[in-house]
């Protein structure tokens, strides 16, 4: 009888020293995995797609310090010469660096000017990051200008990121497809990883004739459309008919005065909120690449690609890796005949508003006020 009892009160206290037992060891299990989840998401994280756009950590808009923003890399004349010793080709890039220097002293100038800090300052907001594409193995940032020669530049990158061996080998259809190309934006990093490169890396942009680069856009958009987007045709081109033709109608399609009036209204931005990324073909230097705030290295112009195209790829060290595409004769000059034509017609006010809404585009970069269309 007593060693049934003992057995008795042995079964009475093991089912709960078993039970507390069994939690314990379950809420161990349950610590160690989330440790190892944690530990998980740390490993993995470096090597998230770098065209992912969900990083928490990049936020709307980046600050730069007086003692973060870096010093616009300066090309020693003195080695260049010494390569360039019986190569024209050479000579020519080397040419190219005074007109680089004035360029960056205007820009300088200009940005320092408080009367115009209303068409010149732009933050670097996430809208800029996401116009900039890097190349990490290289270190160099190249902010997108749509309209500018942008698509050869990002063929350029894609065969310096590796992924095709050469220009020619690039599908046409991939260049613009930012899923497959290759090319990670700077909105891709996070808040220290951008600011590290805004700082280190050889940074450059391409500029045009703003009032040129308007036409190339109208033309490629709305009437030739090229890679066939009809969201311009059948999206924006009737919205901006609605608000800015006088009879609303939509018989001739869109005339280059509708699209006049819609980028020089002062509230245009209501409009584009609704157009969202497709904005970037006629949205300003300044609103695409901060011009002000970002310490550019190289400001190329498409006028003068022949010779600028060479001197960006010198002074990025690449050139002895890829070129720049050939140029086709007569493409990259500015036509004043064709930009008189266009805007044949369109009253002087409505000019001006548009030249007042690009004003920190032509200052910026040197480009003279269009005189001939506001007289």
């Amino acid at each position: 009888m007593l060693s049934n009892y003992q057995g008795f009160e042995r079964n009475k206290w093991s089912a709960p020293d078993t039970m507390r037992k069994l939690w314990l060891l379950f809420a161990g299990c349950a610590s160690i995995s989330v440790f190892l989840m944690y530990l998980g998401t740390k490993l993995i994280s470096p090597f998230r797609g770098q065209n992912a756009y969900e990083s928490k950590d990049v936020p709307s808009e980046i600050t730069l310090a007086e003692s973060e923003k870096p010093q616009v890399l300066e090309l020693k004349i003195s080695s260049l010469e010494e390569q360039c010793v019986g190569t024209a080709s050479c000579r020519e890039v080397l040419g190219q660096e005074p007109v680089n220097m004035e360029r960056l002293e205007l820009l300088r100038n200009v940005c320092e000017d408080a009367s115009l800090k209303n068409v010149t300052y732009s933050g670097i907001s996430r809208f800029v990051l996401d116009r900039i594409f890097v190349s990490d193995k290289y270190k160099i940032l190249f902010c997108q200008t749509p309209k500018v020669g942008n698509t050869q530049w990002k063929k350029v990158l894609i065969v310096l990121n590796g992924a095709f061996s050469s220009i020619k080998k690039i599908p046409e259809s991939l260049v613009h497809d930012h899923e497959k190309n290759h090319l990670p934006r700077l909105s891709s990093y996070r808040k220290p990883e951008v600011k590290k490169r805004l700082n280190s890396y050889f940074k450059f942009l391409i500029v045009r004739d703003p009032f040129d680069r308007l036409i190339s856009a109208f033309k490629d958009k709305f009437l030739q459309n090229p890679r066939f987007e009809p969201w311009y045709k059948h999206e924006i081109a009737p919205a901006i008919i609605q608000r800015y033709r006088k009879n609303h109608t939509e018989v001739r399609g869109l005339q280059f005065e509708d699209f006049v009036r819609y980028l020089g209204d002062p509230n245009h931005r209501w409009l584009d909120v609704q157009f969202g990324d497709h904005i970037i073909h006629w949205a300003t230097y300044v609103e695409l690449c901060a011009p002000c705030e970002i310490k550019y290295d190289v400001i190329g112009h498409h006028e003068t690609l022949r010779n600028d195209a060479p001197y960006i790829l010198k002074k990025a060290g690449v050139d002895h890796l890829i070129s720049y595409p050939p140029i086709p004769p007569g493409i990259t000059e500015y036509n004043r005949t064709k930009v008189k034509q266009y805007f044949l017609g369109l009253s002087k006010r409505d000019i001006r508003r548009l030249y007042t809404r690009f004003q920190g585009d032509f200052k910026l970069f040197g480009y003279s006020k269009p005189s001939f269309l506001l007289v």
